[in-house]
Order: C-alpha cells, then sequence, then structure tokens
C-alpha cells in the first residue's frame, strides 16, 4: 500500500495523538460552560474532565517521557519529534487547566451558592462554623494524620499516586530542641474529601467543608509549640502503566498482583500545588519528585478536583440535573420475568437488537439469568472486561456454577485500572468451580461475548449475547452501545471457535461470520475501504460510514484518504482521539468528521461499507487503533437482518450527521468547530430517547 501523502509540506498528514485527546477533553469542558447544561451536571463536567487528565497524566505523558529519553530526535508521522510534541501538549494542558479551574472558581461556584449549595469559606467562617469545623477536626481527622518532620531522621514519605498532601512552613524548637523547618501531612484514603456541614450550621440547605480546607485551617494542631508560616496542598502524578514480562512468567494473576502493588509508586510525572504556595517549597518539592517546572500546575482551587464530584452524589436537587431517564425493557422481554426461559424461543425466532441507553440492559441480565435457571442449559461461556465491583451479572455466574453448570468465564486481568477488580471476580468464580481463563499473554481479551449451550430435542443448540460495550450494569446506563441477542447458528459457532481458542491450544478455524482480531478485523476493513474505493472509480455510487472512541491507525487512515481521493462519500462519527485530517483538499475532502459529545459518552463501534447496493454492517467492540486490531482480542460481528441494518444506519450515523446542538465538526487543521443550530434544532441523543423509549 502506498504511504501516505501529506496534507502539506508543512502539514503532516495525520495529527498528534496526544493533542487530539486535549481536543476531546476541550469539548467535554464546553459542557460545563453551556447555561443550557444544568448545574450540578456542569460540576460534574468539570470533575470528568479533571479524572481524564489523570488518566492522560498516568499514561500519555508516561509515554512521551519515555519516548524523549529513548528516541529524543525521532520524528514521529505527526511531524514532531518528542520533545516537539511534549511541549505542544503541555502548553495545550496548561490552557484546558486554567480554563477548566476559571470556570469553576468564576462561574459554576458562584451560580451554586445562589442555589444554596456551597463550600463554605474559612475567611467568612461564623464563630459556630469555626467551632463545629474544628470539632470535626478533632474528632474525626487528626487522630488519622501523622505529620513528618523532615530531618535526618525523617525523610520524605513515600507518596501515593494522585494522594492528597500538604507540605507545612513551620518556625520554632520542638520538645528535643529540634527546629522546625518543614514537615509533610498526607491525608490518608480513609477520609471523605467532601464534608456536609449541618444546614443549621452552614445557614444554606447544603454547605461543604472540603478536606483540604479542613487540614490547612487547623494544622497547627499537629504542631504544637511551633509556628505554622504556611499550609500548601499538593498531589503528585505517576506513570500508572504496568509492566508484565509476558516471556518470563508463568503465572499471570500472580505477576500482576505483584506489579499492582508498586503501580501507586511509578516514577512522577506531574506535580500539582497550591497556587499561593511560596517557590522554594515548590523547587523542593520538585527536587524531591525529579520534575521540571513544566511538570508542575499551580492551582487556584483544589488539587483533587475530580473528589467535587462527590458534591453532586450529596445534593438532592433533581431540577439541577439532567432529567431522569428510565430506559423501557422493549417488547417482547418486557413481560417474561415469571417465565425466564421463554426468552429463548423469543431470541430462537430472529435477531434482536437492542441499544443501550436508550433501550435497558434487563434483557441481556434476563438471558444470562434464564440460563443459569433453565435445567436444559448445560453450558455458559462469557468474555469480562470490565464489569465492576459490585455485579448482577456477576452473581448471576456465580450462581449458575454453583448450580452446577459449566460456566467458562474470560477475564481479562489486565483491563486498565480495572485489574484489582477482575482479579478478586476471578478468585470467586474459582472458588465456586467455574473454569476462568486469563485470554491469550500479549493480547488482551476485549470482544464482548456471552454464549448459552442449551439442550433441545436431542442436541445442542447455541444462543449468544455480542455487544459493543462492557457488561457493566452502571455504564450501561451512562454509554452507548449496542448489542445483539442471536441464534443465528453460523454466528454462534463463530463464537465457540473464538472462546476455544481463549480457553485451550491451537490453530486459528477459519470463522464464517465474525472478524476478528488480530486475525482478521484490520484486513477485512482495509479490503473493504479498498472496495468502496474501487467502486467509486468505476462511477458507482460509493459510501463508508463508520463511528468509534478512537481513529489512529495509520493503514486504515492511509486507506481513507485514498478512498476519499477516488471520490468515496466518507462520513466518520469519532469521539476522542482521531489522528485523520478531515476536509483536506487534494487529500480528504469528501471526508466529513464528526464528535458527538453529550449527556450520554457515545462508546459503540459500527462499521458501514455500501458496497454497490449490497450494506455490510458491522458492530463490534474494537476502536481503529493500532492495539485493536493487532494486540487484542477483538470481534466485529454483522448485522444480517435488514429491518435491524436500517435501525443501526439511522441510530449511529442519520441523526449524528444532522445534530445541531451536541455535534462538533473537525476542520483540516485538527481543531474542532461547535456545528451552528441553524433551522430545527436536532439533538441526536434526545431524539433517540424520544424514538427507542417506545
Amino acid at each position: 500500500m502506498p504511504s501516505i501523502v501529506p496534507a502539506s509540506p508543512m502539514q503532516p498528514a495525520l495529527l498528534n495523538r496526544e493533542l487530539s485527546l486535549l481536543k476531546f477533553n476541550e469539548r467535554v469542558l464546553a459542557m460545563a460552560e453551556y447555561d443550557s447544561t444544568p448545574l450540578l451536571e456542569r460540576l460534574r463536567y468539570v470533575c470528568i474532565v479533571s479524572s481524564n487528565l489523570d488518566e492522560f497524566f498516568e499514561i500519555r505523558i508516561s509515554s512521551l517521557k519515555e519516548q524523549l529519553a529513548r528516541n529524543a530526535h525521532m520524528v514521529g508521522p505527526d511531524g514532531y519529534t518528542p520533545g516537539e510534541a511534549f511541549d505542544r501538549v503541555q502548553l495545550a494542558t496548561r490552557q484546558l487547566v486554567e480554563k477548566q479551574y476559571s470556570l469553576l472558581t468564576n462561574q459554576i461556584l458562584p451560580k451554586l451558592a445562589k442555589e444554596g449549595i456551597g463550600l463554605t469559606d474559612p475567611l467568612r467562617w461564623t464563630e459556630e462554623q469555626r467551632l463545629w469545623a474544628h470539632e470535626i477536626f478533632m474528632r474525626d481527622v487528626m487522630p488519622l494524620l501523622t505529620p513528618i518532620g523532615l530531618d535526618p531522621a525523617h525523610p520524605f514519605p513515600r507518596v501515593f499516586n494522585k494522594s492528597l498532601n500538604f507540605i507545612v512552613a513551620l518556625s520554632g524548637e520542638d520538645a528535643f530542641g529540634r527546629p522546625g523547618h518543614i514537615a509533610i501531612v498526607q491525608a490518608p484514603r480513609a477520609l471523605p474529601r467532601v464534608i456536609r456541614m449541618p444546614p443549621e450550621v452552614a445557614g444554606i440547605p447544603h454547605g461543604f467543608i472540603l478536606l483540604s480546607t479542613l487540614i490547612s485551617e487547623f494544622v497547627g494542631e499537629l504542631f504544637p509549640g511551633l509556628e505554622v508560616s504556611g499550609c500548601y496542598q499538593w498531589r503528585v502524578t505517576r506513570n500508572s502503566d504496568l509492566f508484565v514480562d509476558e516471556e518470563e512468567i508463568t503465572n499471570l494473576r500472580l505477576a500482576l498482583q505483584g506489579e499492582l502493588s508498586q503501580r501507586n509508586f511509578g516514577a512522577a510525572v506531574r506535580l500539582e500545588v497550591d497556587h499561593v504556595i511560596p517557590q522554594k517549597l515548590v523547587a523542593f518539592l520538585q527536587q524531591e519528585f525529579l520534575l521540571e517546572p513544566h511538570d508542575t500546575y499551580k492551582v487556584n482551587g483544589p488539587v483533587n478536583l475530580s473528589r467535587l464530584m462527590q458534591v453532586c452524589n450529596l445534593v438532592d436537587r433533581p431540577e439541577l440535573f439532567f432529567p431522569d431517564y428510565r430506559p423501557r425493557v422493549p417488547s417482547p422481554f418486557a413481560d417474561i420475568s415469571h417465565h425466564p426461559s421463554v426468552i429463548f424461543d423469543i431470541i430462537g425466532k430472529k435477531d434482536y437488537l437492542l441499544h443501550h441507553p436508550y433501550q435497558s440492559f434487563q434483557p441481556v441480565l434476563d438471558f444470562l439469568v434464564a440460563a443459569a435457571r433453565d435445567p436444559d442449559v448445560v453450558a455458559i461461556k462469557q468474555t469480562i472486561y470490565r464489569t465492576g465491583e459490585d455485579s448482577e451479572l456477576m452473581a448471576v455466574l456465580l450462581a449458575a456454577a454453583k448450580a452446577g453448570k459449566e460456566v467458562t468465564v474470560v477475564v481479562e486481568l489486565m483491563a486498565r485500572f480495572d485489574e484489582q477488580t477482575n482479579i478478586n471476580w476471578a478468585s470467586r468464580l474459582e472458588e465456586v468451580g467455574a473454569h476462568v481463563s486469563y485470554g491469550v499473554v500479549g493480547h488482551k481479551t476485549h470482544a464482548k461475548m456471552a454464549l448459552v449451550l442449551r439442550r433441545e430435542k436431542g442436541h445442542i443448540r447455541r444462543y449468544g449475547h455480542l455487544g459493543t460495550g462492557n457488561y457493566h450494569m452502571r455504564t450501561t446506563r451512562l454509554y452507548t452501545d449496542f448489542g445483539l441477542l442471536t441464534a443465528n447458528p453460523r454466528m454462534c459457532e463463530d463464537m465457540d471457535k473464538v472462546f476455544s481458542l481463549l480457553t485451550g491450544l491451537g490453530s486459528r478455524r477459519p470463522l464464517q461470520l465474525l472478524l476478528q482480531s488480530p486475525f482478521t478485523l484490520h484486513d477485512t476493513v482495509i479490503a473493504l475501504i479498498q472496495r468502496e474505493a474501487e467502486h467509486a472509480k468505476a462511477g458507482r455510487k460509493a459510501s463508508i460510514k463508520a463511528k468509534m472512541n478512537s481513529l489512529l491507525e495509520r493503514q486504515v487512515i492511509d486507506a481513507l484518504y485514498q478512498a476519499s481521493q477516488a471520490g468515496v462519500k466518507v462520513d466518520l462519527v469519532v469521539r476522542g482521539a482521531c489522528a485523520l485530517r478531515a476536509g483536506v483538499p487534494g487529500l480528504s475532502e469528501n471526508i466529513r468528521l464528526r464528535s458527538i459529545v453529550g449527556r450520554f459518552l457515545e462508546h459503540s463501534r459500527v462499521f458501514y461499507f455500501y458496497d454497490n447496493g449490497v450494506e455490510h454492517v458491522y458492530l463490534s467492540s474494537a476502536d481503529w487503533m493500532d492495539r485493536n486490531f493487532f494486540r487484542r482480542v477483538e470481534v466485529g460481528f454483522p448485522v444480517l437482518d435488514k429491518v435491524l441494518k436500517k435501525r443501526v444506519i439511522s441510530e449511529s450515523f442519520s441523526w449524528a450527521m444532522r445534530d445541531n446542538q451536541l455535534a462538533w465538526r473537525a476542520l483540516p487543521n485538527g481543531a474542532y468547530q461547535k456545528v451552528k443550530g441553524r433551522g430545527r434544532a436536532v439533538n441526536m441523543q434526545k431524539k433517540l430517547m424520544e424514538l427507542l423509549d417506545k
């Protein structure tokens, strides 16, 4: 395949991944800027950006720093050396953080105060408030604090990743005659970061004190006889990518447990400090963590900003949130609770498509409950990537194993930041006799599949569920994903082959309908893109539509550019990072790229190819990224029913390309422009709530 042709001599054809991720977070933060977004939801979006930035530093900035150390002069496909990319990313991040704190301080918190929701300010405390706060500190906080005065006998303490800490400037002598200079106070993880003040004390219905405020205000109690000249909050973010030597390990779970214990103490990559901290203390902390001034962020507000999410969880003001939305259980699954095995009769007749969160996830859970209880079901096989600590679905699998079913679960232990949860579930499943596999070392199992084997009329019939999202009850209410319930013999046989490959050993067997990474998904996507280009060259209608979270894989982007140049109309809906430049004359003028950011997180992966009227529609667990194509076990599954195909096309693309409320249009330079709401307002997510709530 020919190499990518640059957009211009000065403009590489690929965009920088990290800068694109930051652009996505700008779009998320924009949700906090809109007056149309309910007030507590605006606070939530500010917190989401903070959480996203934490992971950005833990993973992406850590990776950039490693590139700087290894290949400082190598120019990447985005046209930058690691140093140039790092400088641009740091500048863009700093601008985003400044905007975030300004929005919180100058707009959101003042508006919350007008609604009787506020963070109390010690400078404005009444005597009653101060007495109450002091009592809380002395009773609930101080007993858990361990001040560490830094001297030769007390070295700098180990500091957990993203933990809340304080550096205290002292003067005077202690009981042993030791001079006080600097002390470190670490906030125990057991303490809540947001503390509710009684309304009668606060003077407003919902008053709160941050733990950081409480410690800063009364830290002198920890150092009797010494003078506190300053107390400043700070926290450090560390590299959190896990490394497991795949060639050396003999037990993945044990190796991972050993690595997890060290995750909180990886190399420091970011230092956040109070904006009023003296420079000499900043320099002291930088030296301790081997960080530079460009790694340091002075913030006017809490350094652990994402913890303000607790305010949203503690305030009962429905009018300040998005209206409550409870999706219905679609027909014909609404009335099967008393006869769960009926679900097999329903699925056995035809395929059913579920679009979450617009349609309830309950039929999927009912499918597995029926499998666990039905005496004719002999086996259940399932993949688990993320499922949560309190999972109803996992409880069903445990019950099925206890009931004597053959339960096989492929648990992905390397699901980032869910490793410990998945290890715990794996242990519990093994305890009740389930067969637990960890998939293929070196290839994360990211496919979303559940397969049920049922004895019917003397033979085994298979029933399956395939999805674009995780088996996680909470995220099924927040993320948009498709799921397919099917008894198609060829589809279910393919699923069984994939499970056999994950749990056993052997050569790859050809699949009839499913596409699988790392074997056939990438080649098939490339071939289908190229086929559209051939149709266009022959003067036939040619169209590609794709929806995903991230688009970064170079060969696919190259193929899309060539398809555009051949005349193929390409519509892309990419929520997050995208390295493709859309609308560049001579390169990609036939490519339209949009990002939808709204109430729900757009998570589904959908691929459409017109193919001279044949119309291939695939749903998948995979984004178009190197890792999904080559380093993960993923599946893409076709939607075969014509009615369901039309639904997928309409619900994934028709409304997305008409949206003028949530949509952002990508510009050739990588910037995004909010789509202007000309004519009738079209909010894709609201429209789908209306259409599918029937």
